[in-house]
């Protein structure tokens, strides 16, 4: 039923980040498509990039998938524009970030779906 295995890292440095990471992963748990294998623990980063904003709150997670890729990475766009995720620059600050860090072991250089990221 769930033949894809993926790795996502989930970010936020705006809105109760914490509470947005673990918000995300719920959502994650709860999709009809996805199961959450395992979460890590939730740890801070300095922002990469654009220095003048706040640290990122940051998880990574194991899932099993039936979707493919850029099926994937589709829900998870659509999560981060429920979480409010606005994209009006490179590294902006953002409610929430979800990123396929891997997708099945396989490398990709689609613009759409670049693995790893």
């Amino acid at each position: 039923m769930y033949p894809h295995f993926a790795v996502v890292a989930l970010g936020s440095n705006l809105a109760n980040p914490a509470e947005q990471v673990r918000a995300a992963l719920a959502e994650l748990a709860a999709h009809p498509h996805i199961r959450l294998e395992k979460a890590s623990s939730l740890y801070l980063t300095a922002p990469v990039g654009y220095d003048d904003q706040p640290d990122f709150v940051n998880a990574v997670c194991a899932v099993k998938t039936s979707l493919d890729g850029v099926a994937l990475l589709a829900e998870l766009n659509r999560i981060e524009a429920e979480f409010g995720r606005e994209r009006s620059f490179r590294n902006a600050p953002r409610t929430l970030d979800l990123d396929i860090i891997d997708f099945d072991g396989i490398r990709s250089d689609d613009p759409h779906l670049t693995l790893p990221h």
